[in-house]
């Protein structure tokens, strides 16, 4: 089951920055340094020209396993993470609707896309130097690190997400569950304008037993 919370955190926090949905944080408006306002701008403007995406993901657990797949994104509204057996997770993103496949238990769960955070890869605009879920910036180990959080009952950043420098790109993100555990989702082989099959984005079915008719 830690497995099963742990790849639902992982996908949807991916896209936090956007916070589609979710109520704002409250709080003043962040006073940003001339050089942090320019790398929320350059950061932006990269995540801006993506229409869509195709990449190969490696995800790390709290508890140290390993799990990997291949997320996939079309703008407006669609977002895919397959993930490899044995993993029995399928998340697909769709018509303003979060599907959620667990493959081992027969079950897709569906949510409303409004109540994620998924909205930074989805959406077609994105500026992060206004959006009240961003708490900060910053350059380090040649990379632009920016922390964020989903909820506006949190005073803390429980995303980082990591963009290389000075060729902008996006590296990989790490999500601090409720609990104190750390799942990081680093990305390889990024391909983005990636032709995509409208049926990637297809609602989940659930699987059909052997032997069993509907």
């Amino acid at each position: 089951m830690r497995r099963f919370a742990t790849a639902i955190a992982a996908a949807i926090c991916v896209a936090l920055l956007g916070g589609a949905g979710q109520p704002a944080p409250q709080r003043l408006y962040q006073a940003y340094s001339d050089q942090e306002k320019a790398d929320l701008d350059k950061i932006s403007a990269y995540l801006n020209t993506i229409h869509s995406l195709k990449a190969d993901f490696v995800q790390i657990g709290p508890e140290g396993g390993v799990d990997q797949g291949e997320l996939s994104i079309q703008k407006p509204g669609q977002i895919r993470f397959e993930y490899r057996p044995p993993s029995p997770i399928l998340i697909v993103a769709t018509g303003g609707r979060v599907y959620v496949k667990n493959e081992r238990l027969n079950t897709v769960d569906p949510y409303d896309l409004s109540d994620t955070p998924l909205g930074l890869l989805l959406n077609e605009r994105v500026d992060l130097k206004t959006n009240k879920a961003v708490i900060g910036v910053a350059e380090q180990n040649g990379a632009i690190i920016v922390r964020a959080r989903t909820s506006a009952n949190r005073n803390n950043s429980n995303i980082a997400l990591v963009f290389s420098t000075p060729g902008i790109e996006l590296r990989q993100w790490t999500v601090r569950d409720d609990q104190g555990g750390n799942t990081t989702v680093a990305l390889q082989s990024l391909q983005s304008g990636a032709s995509l099959d409208p049926a990637l984005f297809a609602v989940p079915a659930k699987p059909i037993k052997q032997g069993h008719k509907e």
